[in-house]
């Protein structure tokens, strides 16, 4: 990997939404090096559960193409993310992380996908996560477990322990999880993230 595709691999949101904004950066390109990364890494992580390649790509062909034609619609638009696998996609299966929910498809999307979509961000694909994201350590007999990028023989924490796994080792600029007593802070926390848990 060049050193501008590391660098780029391992850059903020925060960094690289200017960027965006002013075409020295392109969606497109980020989410090659996102998937580039997954078909590399992804191996030894086990932070995905589902890629969507194609439709990753096309989005952040139409998110380069929205933004130079001026409609930037924000900090999250063209930035490649994961979606923990208990956040519904229309058509997408939702497991879970469980063999019972294998043949569950999304008949509409959750209410903050639709508002990710909205604000431009591309989903390249669900993460994994403990069982029915009931456990903290990260562990999942099903799907097997996340592994920590710094350290693959330590755990990454749990519920949203691909999301973690994935943001740690560079695979996407940020992921989605949910949190209860810990879903979020603990994966964060484990694989030296910051992890928010929103108020509700």
């Amino acid at each position: 990997m060049s050193d501008r595709r590391e660098d780029l691999a391992f850059a903020s949101i925060h960094d690289l939404a200017p960027k965006i904004k002013d075409g020295a950066v392109s969606p497109v390109e980020l989410t090659k090096i996102a998937l580039d990364r997954i078909a590399s890494l992804d191996s030894k992580l086990n932070s995905f559960l589902d890629v969507w390649h194609d439709e990753a790509l096309n989005a952040a062909a139409n998110a380069e193409q929205a933004i130079a034609n001026g409609d930037y619609r924000g900090p999250m638009h063209g930035i490649p993310i994961g979606l923990k696998d208990l956040v519904d996609v229309e058509g997408k299966a939702t497991t879970a992380g469980s063999k019972v929910l294998q043949s569950s498809i999304a008949t509409s999307n959750a209410t903050v996908t639709e508002r990710l979509n909205r604000a431009g961000a591309i989903t390249v694909g669900k993460t994994n996560l403990v069982e029915f994201a009931l456990g903290s350590a990260g562990v999942n007999p099903y799907t097997g477990d996340a592994h920590n990028p710094w350290d693959i023989d330590k755990i990454t924490g749990g519920s949203s322990s691909g999301s973690g796994a994935a943001v740690a080792g560079g695979l996407v600029y940020g992921a989605l999880g949910s949190d209860t007593g810990g879903s979020i802070r603990m994966p964060a926390s484990l694989c030296g993230l910051a992890g928010l848990k929103p108020t509700y």
